[in-house]
């Protein structure tokens, strides 16, 4: 967790790019990424060194060549402003050699050659190389936080947090679906790669001793994550996230998923994702499969990208492989073809376990869109008997713009402590559970959540709106009679002439 200094360090460096006029958040944190990357790899030659004057031999594998010293973090920081922007700006300069060094593997160091320096002012520069040497991020744990924070900027500033899923809700996805050490994970809208970190913070809360094992090891390191990603940029700031979180080489695609270019079939144990949504793609190009699950005719111009992703996800999942995904509410009555194709799908092909209907503040005060999270296992053969649909109505933060905790806030999970009434989540995590193993909740469907069998699903036309199936209470409210009422109004009306009398009389005394 951060500390307060630490927080205000960050928010220093910020505050130096708005004042250089630098007021696009994602160019800012592109920029400190490029220089916690540049910083990131002297640290590493540095280790090379001191464990090879320990066995007293050479460097092996070194980063920079002797020739190449004054582009390391360590010696151009004693330089005076002009001077290190010269190195930075130069042919064969700092920032020519962390672009060319993607050659040398790594995805994060691939992303680097269609890189950018946008820091035109050697004082700002400066100053923000000295503030990032200041910051204290040695250890894995302190990394992945101090990056988490400078993505938080982006919930934060405008149209970017369109690129954010707020974090207790990634959370909240990643505790129900509880993620194993064998898992093979995937986020076809990766974004910043939010869902997979907290797959990777979940493991370490749960599984604690597997990261002694050699074998583990090697399948987190390079082959337990992926995800696809249509714009490079947040290819770069997604792999350096993993990378701040201790994965060495996730295994991130710059591609749009929805393309003919994703062949992926069948590979995934778990999918977790806020894919886009409100948006469409043309017909030609989506890719084959996707049509036929969507009962796409050659007639169709579009597609809708939330019906498309689901489609993709069930394409990319193993049999027994799991999803939790976040979609629009209209998903869940839509009446089109392809809208009835999915949930047709979902229920007869397929398991589909849970529908949560979140309240339409979750993602203020960018959207005031309503979604729900659907949670289902590719089977290929059915085996959907009952749906459990939950209604939550608070998260732990006020449902307005302000987004403001309503309890005591963990700033590491961003969960609220507060009260069933204010936050629904720590009872959907424990019932959802309780379902898993077998319990059976025998609810009326007057309450937040109730089970609904599949057979009524499909003669509602497989709609899965709460509203549809929640039985409405109806207090019988009586009224007196009107002569009752009468005699009432005409009591008051005496009281009323009275006080009337009255009030004269006290004037004409005067």
């Amino acid at each position: 967790m951060l500390t307060g200094q630490q927080r205000n360090d960050i928010d220093r460096i910020w505050k130096e790019f708005w004042q250089n006029g630098m007021t696009d958040p994602l160019s800012i944190i592109k920029q400190i990424t490029y220089l916690l990357f540049i910083r990131n790899l002297d640290r590493q030659q540095e280790l090379k060194e001191k464990q090879a004057n320990k066995l007293k031999m050479p460097v092996q594998d070194p980063i920079y060549t002797e020739e190449q010293r004054e582009l390391r973090w360590n010696v151009f920081k004693t330089k005076d402003p002009e001077q290190m922007f010269h190195l930075f700006r130069k042919e064969g300069g700092v920032f020519d050699f962390i672009k060319t060094i993607g050659r040398q593997g790594g995805l994060f160091a691939q992303t680097m050659r269609y890189a950018n320096f946008d820091i035109n002012n050697p004082k700002l520069l400066d100053r923000v190389v000295q503030m990032i040497d200041k910051l204290k991020i040695d250890d894995r744990d302190s990394k992945g936080d101090v990056y988490e924070y400078l993505l938080s900027k982006l919930a934060t500033a405008g149209i970017n947090g369109q690129f954010r899923t707020p974090k207790h809700i990634i959370r909240m996805m990643v505790d129900l679906v509880q993620p194993r050490p064998d898992e093979v994970v995937c986020d076809p809208a990766a974004g910043t790669a939010g869902f997979l970190v907290g797959v990777v913070e979940y493991l370490r809360d749960n599984y604690p001793d597997e990261f002694y094992k050699k074998e583990f090891r090697r399948h987190f390191n390079n082959g337990m994550f992926s995800g696809f990603e249509s714009d490079n940029t947040m290819v770069g700031i997604s792999a350096m996230n993993l990378q701040m979180h201790g994965i060495d080489n996730p295994k991130l695609q710059y591609m749009d998923a929805l393309s003919n270019d994703n062949t992926v079939k069948d590979k995934f144990s778990l999918i977790l994702a806020n894919p886009p949504f409100s948006g469409s793609a043309d017909y030609d190009g989506i890719e084959l499969s996707l049509k036929k699950t969507l009962n796409l005719g050659k007639t169709a111009k579009k597609a809708k990208t939330e019906l498309l992703f689901i489609a993709l996800m069930l394409r990319m999942l193993k049999p027994g492989g799991r999803c939790a995904v976040i979609v629009p509410a209209g998903v869940l009555f839509g009446s089109t073809k392809s809208h009835k194709a999915i949930r047709q799908q979902l229920i007869d092909d397929h398991q589909l376990q849970a529908v949560i209907s979140l309240p339409s503040g979750v993602f203020r005060p960018y959207t005031p869109v309503s979604t729900a999270i659907l949670i289902f296992t590719k089977t290929g053969t059915g085996g959907t008997e009952k749906v459990w649909f939950y209604n939550m109505k608070a998260d732990g933060f006020s449902l307005d713009d302000k987004r403001e905790p309503l309890g005591r806030l963990d700033e590491a999970t961003k969960m609220v402590a507060a009260s069933i009434n204010e936050n629904n989540i720590p009872d959907i995590i424990s019932k959802f559970h309780d379902i898993q193993k077998g319990e059976d909740f025998n609810q009326p469907r007057t309450g937040q959540h109730f089970f609904v069998s599949a057979d009524e699903i499909r003669k509602e036309d497989y709609n899965l709106s709460f509203n549809l199936y929640q039985e409405m209470v109806y207090e019988e409210v009586k009224y007196d009679l009107p002569e009752a009422i009468i005699s009432k109004i005409e009591r008051l009306d005496a009281e009323r002439t009275d006080l009337m009398k009255e009030l004269n009389n006290l004037l004409y005394k005067q």
